[in-house]
Order: C-alpha cells, then structure tokens, then sequence
C-alpha cells in the first residue's frame, strides 16, 4: 500500500469534468484507490464520492492506493493533480 499527501493543482478544484477524467483515468487499474479529506475517506474511482466531498483548488488530500499497479496510479495522481484544467 502507498500512502502519499498530494496537493490539487487544478484551477477551481475537482469539479464535474476534471472529477470525470479522474475516473476515467483511474479505471484502467486494479488498483484501490482512496482520498481522506477532513477524516473521511472516499472512493477516487466514484464520480459520486468526489463530488459528494467538494474538492477545492491547493487542497492536500491524503491518497491510499492499494494493489499491482499502485505505483503506476500514484504516478498518474501526481501528473493528474498538477495539470491545469
């Protein structure tokens, strides 16, 4: 398992769209993957789970990603996180 603080670079935070490729992205891997934001933790492969938590721009999120490919998956977080939207 990896555990790893990330901070969201994306302008006006995780809304519908950039919540949308974010799971796109994320479900081309085995990999469980999982945000804790404010103690509650959340499924980063539901569209529902990110929208439900209202993701802002500079937020740290505490990611856990579990399985064969999680390192490619934090890899893909770190890029995703970054990109300007």
């Amino acid at each position: 398992m990896i555990k790893k603080q990330l901070r969201v670079n994306i302008e006006n935070g995780l809304h519908a769209r950039p919540a949308a490729e974010l799971v796109k992205v994320l479900s081309g891997f085995q990999s469980d993957v999982h945000a804790i934001k404010n103690g509650q933790r959340f499924n980063l492969k539901s569209i529902i789970h990110i929208m439900s938590t209202s993701i802002e721009e500079n937020e740290v999120l505490t990611v856990e990603i579990d399985g064969a490919d999680e390192s490619e998956v934090l890899m893909q977080l770190e890029t995703f996180f970054n990109a300007a939207s």
